[in-house]
């Protein structure tokens, strides 16, 4: 007789359904709670990680000025990127810690570094000088402190089974993108202490509106610390498996438990690196070049670019939640290869739909350009002609005066490149919001298939290493194309470099495969 295989979710322990043989327990109900428990405790982790980078991101430029006068954007530009190098760095190390040794090591002394990191930020108007110096080296700290992601994904693929994998690598996801929702609205709510806030000369402590999100960070973090020390337990579905003796038979996406025997596919290893890679580096140019595309293309202000691009990022954030949610169910009747191919594709149309087209043409700063430049009466004559066929959240003309709105006269392109239009640019965040959050569980969530049940955290520390580089590059990339040659360069070559991802998951297709899929073809051959 047949033995059906039962329901399963985090409330039923795990079980050998091995066809043709008694269903039998792999681990009793306490094991189970507290399997569970420990894997809860790693989503608030994530969550509370990307809260602690979210919450100071849209005050540092303003905390930087205010700290140090001396500071200028390109400073700015390393004080963000360093954050990215730290991370990259501390993911491998701290991988290679947690193959050797307890997580709960690597993981409460990476959210120590982390705590201090912040109190420092928050300090960082007290040395007499080079105060700016002092905020990089906090935000370095920051971002090695988050190398414990490769920590936290490791432990979660050793502490479910195949089954349960693509449901808790989305919820982690979950976890992670509501702290980047939640981070700018607390830095906004935080606001209201004003710039200057209260200062508590004792300990020389001055909170305001840019310290207090640092400090609450810090307090995030000796809250995580104590998750971990009281509830956090070291678990592994491969331990329990070998502790009660059950040879489980493999049945294809139904696979509980995994074969440790057999050699890694290190082809598959460097192919998931590579699309982790061009998801992050394709993702961090997006939202790089949201606020000064938007202020080029629709003439906004700062102000208002940074509220709007905001709304829409805030919505993507939860379009994503939604996606990953989605993921849970469709990961039972999709495979993994097919929907990370498909989230290849919608970010490829996402990107595509924003190459410029037609024959409207961007604002161009003509208060700026009156003021003193070399244009002829000509020239300008004739831009002016081209920006009055465009009606297209047309404002009123600018005076002398007037606060310089559009695209800026340095950027030559913006005389012949036509705008992007707002219907594009929102069909576009709508469609990575959707195809970047598929990309990214299906990649890790593969990628940890594809370990199986060795210790994976220098592996899952390389991984993280390649999403921090390439956080890293995109946007020295958008900096360096974006203001010489405009969108169409920066877009063209990234719908190129996205093509090629998809391209590779067909080409590598059958080589993106679970461990202990390929184990068994290779031993029916």
């Amino acid at each position: 007789m047949e033995t059906v295989q039962p329901e399963v979710d985090e409330r039923s322990p795990l079980l050998n359904a091995e066809p043709g043989r008694e269903t039998t327990l792999v681990e009793t109900l306490q094991e189970n709670r507290s399997r569970w428990r420990s894997i809860r405790v790693m989503y608030l982790t994530m969550f509370f990680s990307s809260i602690g980078f979210s919450i100071v991101v849209s005050s540092i430029w303003p905390f930087l000025q205010k700290v140090d006068k001396t500071a200028d954007t390109r400073f700015l530009g390393w004080i963000i990127a360093v954050y990215s190098l730290g991370q990259m760095i501390a993911s491998v190390l701290f991988g290679a810690w947690s193959n050797y040794r307890p997580r709960r090591e690597p993981l409460i002394i990476s959210i120590v570094i982390n705590v201090a990191a912040n109190i420092l930020y928050g300090y960082a108007h007290a040395p007499p000088t080079h105060n700016k110096y002092y905020m990089l080296l906090a935000r370095a700290f920051v971002g090695f402190g988050a190398g414990n992601v490769a920590v936290v994904r490791s432990y979660v693929a050793g502490a479910t089974s195949l089954e349960e994998r693509n449901g808790a690598m989305a919820n982690i996801s979950a976890c992670q993108a509501l702290g980047f929702i939640l981070g700018p609205a607390l830095q906004t709510a935080m606001t209201s202490i004003g710039p200057t806030g209260v200062f508590w000369k004792m300990i020389d402590l001055q909170l305001n509106m840019y310290t207090a999100p640092a400090f609450l960070g810090a307090f995030l973090g000796i809250l995580n610390i104590i998750l971990i020390i009281v509830l956090f337990r070291e678990h592994c579905v491969t331990d329990l498996e070998r502790a009660n003796s059950i040879n489980v038979n493999i049945q294809g996406n139904s696979e509980m438990l995994e074969n440790a025997d057999g050699d890694i596919d290190l082809v598959a290893v460097i192919t998931c690196n590579i699309l982790f890679f061009i998801i992050f580096f394709a993702f961090s140019i997006f939202e790089t070049i949201a606020t000064p595309l938007t202020m080029d293309m629709y003439a906004w202000t700062g102000k208002q670019a940074v509220l709007y691009n905001g709304l829409l990022l805030v919505g993507a954030g939860v379009e994503s939640i939604a996606v990953f949610l989605a993921i849970k169910y469709l990961s039972k009747r999709i495979e993994d290869r097919q929907m990370l191919l498909g989230g290849f594709i919608l970010i490829f149309v996402g990107f595509f739909i924003l190459l410029p087209w037609g024959n409207q043409y961007p604002r161009i700063q003509w208060a700026e350009l009156k003021n003193g430049s070399n244009y002829s009466s000509a020239e300008i004559e004739y831009h002016e002609s081209s920006i009055a066929a465009w009606n297209f959240l047309s404002r009123p003309s600018l005076g002398l005066n007037a606060i310089a709105v559009g695209c800026p006269v340095q950027q030559v392109w913006c005389q012949y490149t036509p705008i992007i239009h707002l219907a594009q640019y929102i069909g576009s965040v709508i469609l990575i919001g959707v195809g970047y959050p598929v990309c990214s569980v299906l990649s890790y969530t593969l990628y940890s298939k594809i370990l199986g049940p060795k210790p994976q955290g220098v592996y899952m520390g390389w991984l993280t290493a390649s999403g921090s580089g390439a956080r890293t590059l995109g946007p020295a990339f958008v900096g360096q194309v974006y203001p010489r040659y405009g969108p169409r360069w920066t877009f063209g070559p990234l719908c190129g470099m996205v093509m090629a991802a998809a391209i590779l998951v067909g080409l590598m297709y059958k080589k993106l495969i679970g461990f202990s899929i390929r184990y068994q073809t290779l031993q029916q051959c």
